[in-house]
């Protein structure tokens, strides 16, 4: 007589179908098609994960290079100027300054340009 592991797969089963809640049609009903559904959504987040820190970063770049072109200064000078003079600011923080605080931001720039010249 073999063992059939009813309580085991019963909640495996239980687990899936709860996570593809709000899913259309079978995909949320029958457990074969929910499994695919959990399986690949579940890829897509781990996918969108590292996607989501690539998009900030191109945000984050796009700002400072507003904010540099308003003082006369390309994103690339700015960030190599800051690196010469040993400025150690991340384009998060560099973004955010840039957005909130333009006279600081001026500040940074005139580091940037010193450093180059």
């Amino acid at each position: 007589m073999r063992v059939k592991g009813g309580f085991t797969t019963q909640r495996r089963h239980k687990k899936v179908l709860s996570m593809t809640k709000g899913q259309w049609g079978t995909r949320s009903k029958l457990f074969r098609r929910a499994n695919e559904a959990m399986m690949k959504s579940q890829w897509y987040a781990y996918r969108d994960r590292k996607v989501r820190r690539r998009e900030y970063r191109r945000l984050w770049i796009t700002r400072i290079n507003a904010g540099s072109r308003q003082h006369g200064m390309s994103y690339s000078k700015l960030i190599h100027g800051l690196k010469l003079a040993g400025v150690q600011l991340d384009r998060k923080v560099l973004a955010d300054i840039a957005v909130r605080d333009e006279a600081a931001f001026a500040a940074i720039v005139d580091v940037a340009k010193q450093a180059l010249a």
